[in-house]
């Protein structure tokens, strides 16, 4: 079986350019948000269950979740952030364990599961054998998003605030990377330096 590595971070911390850098060394990345996106997405197979649940207003006009709109209702209402969790997350697992089972047999030494929430779910760390927290400030990870996202800084402390504390996070970890005030060859220096206890 290949060696199981949970990969998490607060948004804006630079997560998914590490696990690009996993990618290159050899590892299946498996991306619980690309798959998110998918479900939630035009003819996704979360849908059917969200349009009955908060009605076809939640969804675009392509038929996809409309993400603004639900973190509005979301933050004003956090038993709608439950509601869209019972849908989506089961949905999301099932994936994950495909695509983990399909890793395995193709004989990969390492799958790197790219989970946003790891921390904040009691159903992960028994089946990783590590878990690698990428951190940086607080106010690196807003002045990123908002650079990167376009959304205004209290939106952003809005979607942090319901994500795992910092510490909590680093408390779980077995391996942190601190991507703060330094460069992506600095970031590739340090994720080549570890990429080797993960079997890379």
């Amino acid at each position: 079986m290949a060696h199981r590595l949970g990969l998490t971070g607060g948004i804006g911390s630079g997560k998914s350019t590490v696990a690009a850098m996993l990618s290159g060394y050899g590892a299946s990345v498996i991306d619980a948000d690309a798959i998110s996106r998918a479900a939630t997405g035009p003819s996704g197979s979360a849908i059917k269950a969200i349009r009955n649940c908060f009605g076809a207003n939640i969804l675009t006009e392509d038929g996809a979740l409309n993400r603004d709109q639900m973190r509005t209702l979301i933050f004003s209402n956090p038993d709608a952030k439950k509601q869209l969790e019972a849908i989506v997350h089961p949905l999301v697992e099932q994936a994950i364990a495909t695509q983990a089972s399909a890793a395995d047999q193709s004989g990969v030494r390492c799958i790197v599961f790219d989970i946003p929430l790891l921390v904040e779910s009691p159903y992960w760390r028994s089946s990783l054998h590590q878990i690698i927290v990428i951190d940086c400030s607080e106010m690196t990870q807003i002045a990123r998003v908002v650079k990167r996202n376009g959304l205004s800084p209290t939106s952003v402390e809005q979607i942090m605030a319901s994500q795992a504390p910092r510490l909590h996070r680093l408390a779980a970890a077995d391996c942190v990377v601190f991507n703060d005030d330094i460069n992506l060859d600095q970031l590739a220096h340090e994720v080549r330096e570890i990429s080797h206890h993960f079997r890379l």
